[in-house]
């Protein structure tokens, strides 16, 4: 990895409840280089989105940032005000969010929506503007573009809806790149055409990227990297090739084994026992004890912290050995 566009430190994000403080990112850290595409996993409610949005200076509502550090390019943006955030966006970071029909605003065209960048943030006049969001069109794969630049975001299947994103934030030529689920309700063919489209405009401008995602198959197209999150931990980061291959922490393990694989046989797929922990009321230890097959006293009693496993390689377990190598010695 060349130059570091991003790096988290320690992040935890809370919100208030009516029944108390839910913390629903605990202490996440990981970093994004140029050129590098780092996928984030989990089940739905373990923190992945919350942290996009994060890193975007988009706290939700009733939360808050109670620890940790976010650096853009060597730039400490963890309190900056909204006004330095609306100059950051888009300019060095952007956002390509996970329901475009919702994102887009129903009442202006999407030409309007995509000239609006240049026109908030270069100073361009309403011609120039519209030249470059036809060119921006025409770079995701938009046919027809100049003639749909004055179209409304419901005159567009999903998958193009999906491009007007991607062109809304590509307009600026930012450094780093979130998709939070950037595929979602999009058929196989439309995905691979928006998964390449991503690759080759990071190819070409050296675009750090993120991906939020639950769908492995995507990870695995589309990210250099993967960090697993479990309850609002990354309790695994290493390669694709490391973490798929021999995973290293149970959860992750528990994912394989649910996606099915030519390998597999067509044997039957294995989900993972239980329910998510409740943040309001973690258990005690790690918080996937409950549901893991590797779980003693240990794991039960002492949290554990991120064991390294070699470059850029570790896991959030005990026995992470023990998991890679599938030596599972029973309960304690």
């Amino acid at each position: 990895m060349t130059g570091v566009l991003l790096q988290v430190d320690d992040l935890a994000v809370e919100f208030d409840t009516p029944k108390g403080p839910l913390r629903a990112v605990r202490g996440v850290s990981f970093q994004v280089g140029e050129g590098e595409t780092l996928a984030i996993v989990g089940e739905s409610g373990s923190g992945k989105s919350v942290t996009a949005h994060t890193l975007m200076g988009l706290v939700p509502l009733r939360a808050r940032i109670v620890s940790g550090r976010v650096t853009i390019e060597g730039r400490d943006v963890t309190g900056l005000s909204d006004k330095e955030w609306r100059e950051l966006r888009g300019e060095r970071i952007a956002m390509i969010f996970q329901d475009p029909l919702s994102a887009l605003n129903p009442s202006l065209t999407v030409g309007y929506q995509i000239a609006e960048m240049f026109r908030r943030h270069r100073r361009l006049g309403r011609k120039e503007s519209r030249r470059l969001a036809v060119g921006l069109m025409e770079q995701v794969g938009i046919p027809d573009a100049e003639r749909r630049l004055d179209d409304h975001p419901h005159r567009f299947s999903g998958g193009m809806r999906q491009r007007v994103m991607i062109a809304i934030a590509l307009a600026l030529d930012p450094r780093l790149l979130i998709a939070d689920e950037p595929t979602t309700a999009l058929d196989v063919t439309v995905q691979a055409q928006i998964l390449r489209l991503l690759r080759q405009r990071q190819r070409a401008d050296r675009l750090g990227m993120i991906i939020i995602s639950h769908d492995l198959g995507v990870v695995a197209r589309a990210a250099d990297r993967v960090a697993v999150m479990y309850a609002g931990r990354i309790v695994e980061t290493g390669t694709v090739a490391e973490v798929y291959e021999r995973p290293a922490h149970p959860y992750t393990l528990g994912l394989m084994r649910a996606v099915p694989t030519p390998r597999d046989g067509g044997a039957p797929l294995e989900a993972i026992d239980g329910q998510p922990p409740d943040l309001l009321a973690p258990p005690d230890g790690c918080a996937f004890h409950p549901r893991c097959p590797f779980a003693r006293d240990k794991c039960r009693e002492v949290d554990p912290e991120q064991h390294e496993l070699g470059p850029r390689r570790a896991s959030a377990c005990h026995f992470a050995e023990e998991v890679m190598t599938g030596v599972h010695t029973g309960h304690g």
